[in-house]
């Protein structure tokens, strides 16, 4: 029996799909670009306390480099404007203390951090 028209273009449709299947996907594989080494980011440790409606934030930097904190804090009620605090930089071995307060009930707190480059030579 003699093979059909439609036989030999399904035959040649799965034949061209296996073989560029592999070298499709192994082009996608080498494309991808290796993620870099992420630096080593040296960020203060704080602790957080909430007192009823005031909020604050011990932070102690054991690294060599300075970090700069600042304490957020969001108000538990709608019409309560939420906190943040200025930015505080703390140097190599320094400590700081941050506080602030929101009229009624404190929904969150926390910290974010900068860590600053230190000029060369100093």
């Amino acid at each position: 029996m003699r093979p059909t028209w439609r036989y030999a273009s399904v035959l040649a449709a799965v034949t061209v799909t296996l073989w560029t299947a592999p070298l499709a996907a192994s082009q996608q594989h080498r494309d991808k670009p290796k993620p870099e080494p992420k630096a080593q980011a040296f960020e203060a440790d704080c602790r957080t306390v909430i007192d009823g409606s005031r909020a604050t934030a011990y932070c102690h930097n054991p690294y060599p480099a300075t970090d700069r904190v600042q304490l957020h804090i969001e108000c538990g009620r709608w019409w309560d404007i939420d906190v943040d605090s200025a930015p505080v930089d703390i140097a190599p071995a320094g400590y700081a203390e941050l506080t602030d307060r929101c009229w009624k009930e404190i929904s969150s707190v926390w910290i974010s951090h900068q860590p600053q480059r230190d000029a060369a030579g100093t």
